[in-house]
């Protein structure tokens, strides 16, 4: 995903943060970090990784977007402002917070680093876009075995390689493919036994 300072150097991001009255914010993990937010703002991690859950009304929980350094996010970026989403650090993580109405005005976009960064920012929503589309192929495969090829495929073809290795544990790889856990496992060691996939622990190396 893009760095929302690409090609800014860090004396402008200094200020950029400060005119848009920027504040940082560092969290433990296991820290649930959805309400402490206003309705409308850009989300910045320094370092650490969260992840947003979406948990409906008869309590099943999926992993809709994980969140790593340099990673953006939003309440309107990444569904924020749904009640069922929440936004938990699953390690120590620190954030930036911007106010998303400071953002756009005359005054901000005589300058050329504030161009490049509403540039950056519209590339994330972007990416945003592509990667819910991404989520929409998986969710809409009828079997746990095709949920799971379509994904491994993303991967790789994200990385250029047929070797992948997983950010998720398998728990959490179930959460986010929306599936049984048990029955996810078995449909690996059937891929495996079949001759799809090599596993490694969290190393899989692709064979069709």
């Amino acid at each position: 995903m893009t760095d929302l300072f690409r090609n800014i150097t860090d004396k402008n991001k200094e200020k950029i943060l400060y005119t848009l009255e920027a504040h940082s914010l560092t969290f433990t993990r296991n820290t649930y970090l959805t309400d402490l937010f206003n309705d409308e703002f850009i989300g910045f991690i320094e370092y650490g990784y969260m992840q947003i859950i979406r948990t409906d009304y008869n309590g099943n929980s999926t992993i809709i977007e994980e969140l790593k350094e340099n990673d953006s996010f939003g309440s309107s970026l990444s569904s924020l402002n749904n009640s069922e989403f929440d936004l938990i650090a699953k390690e120590e993580t620190k954030i930036i917070i911007i106010d998303f109405e400071r953002i756009i005005t005359e005054e901000n976009t005589k300058n050329s680093y504030f161009n490049q960064f509403i540039k950056n920012l519209l590339e994330i929503a972007t990416d945003k876009i592509n990667e819910k589309n991404e989520r929409i192929n998986i969710l809409t495969k009828k079997s746990i075995r095709d949920k799971l090829l379509e994904y491994f495929q993303i991967i790789s073809s994200k990385n250029g390689s047929k070797i992948i290795y997983l950010t998720l544990n398998y728990t959490e790889l179930a959460l986010y493919l929306a599936v049984d856990r048990s029955a996810m496992m078995r449909e690996i060691k059937y891929l495996k036994e079949e001759g799809f996939i090599k596993t490694n622990k969290h190393k899989i190396t692709l064979l069709y």
